[in-house]
């Protein structure tokens, strides 16, 4: 990729057929380079170097890893995980195009016939739990930090029902929300980290929880107790 001083920067083409808010993120969206490069590999969004980033620092995908992808759409999450032979599958509200080798299924994740779909495509449990899932957001830090755990709860109660002995999640938060749930994680993950990739906006306010290594079930109970 060229060094981004050189780039040239793109104008939008009629500028009064869009708000001022729609031109600025169609601008921003335009001038990205990640948004650039993952149009030139074929991958969905710009999130993709997210996940590509902290695969490549902690190894979480294999050929033959069992990976429930939670929020997927538009699927480059999935998408990627595809392209390194994982067994994947994509759970979202929002209908998402096939991805070859991923299993998609409609529905909300929250609700107990999506969640019985998920696990009945995923068998004897996976190894990875991906989660780019985020609520609308309302403008109130408070507001939106309880709505990120709310969510971030519900991907740890799946992986407390299907993730495997060592398997792995990945959750993305708001800030503020990370300090319970790092908490919970604890007691389920051998390593608790969160992290900010080089691809997140330096104006957003996400943050990821990687739980590495998942207890024994029996373990995990003890650690909540003590």
């Amino acid at each position: 990729m060229s060094d981004s001083n050189s780039r040239t920067r793109v104008r939008l083409r009629d500028a009064r057929a869009h708000s001022a808010s729609s031109q600025r993120w169609l601008t921003r969206q335009l001038n990205d380079p990640f948004v650039q490069r993952a149009k030139a590999l074929g991958y969905r969004a710009r999130s993709v170097f997210k996940l590509e980033e902290i695969d490549r620092r902690f190894g979480l995908i294999r050929p033959g890893t069992v990976v429930a992808d939670l929020g997927a759409a538009p699927g480059s999450w999935s998408q990627y995980a595809a392209n390194k032979q994982a067994r994947v599958v994509a759970v979202d509200l929002q209908p998402i195009a096939p991805i070859a080798g991923v299993t998609i299924i409609e529905g909300d994740f929250l609700s107990e016939a999506t969640e019985a779909a998920l696990a009945a495509a995923v068998g004897s449990g996976v190894d990875l739990v991906l989660s780019d899932m985020a609520a609308s957001s309302t403008g109130r830090r408070l507001v939106d930090r309880l709505r990120a755990e709310q969510l971030g709860e519900a991907v740890l109660e799946f992986c407390a029902a299907h993730l495997n002995e060592g398997g792995s999640v990945l959750i993305k938060l708001v800030r503020g929300a990370e300090a319970t749930l790092q908490q919970r994680a604890k007691t389920m993950f051998r390593s608790v980290r969160i992290l900010r990739p080089d691809a997140t906006r330096s104006d957003s306010s996400e943050c990821f929880l990687l739980g590495l290594d998942r207890r024994p079930p029996a373990a995990a109970e003890e650690a909540t107790d003590e």
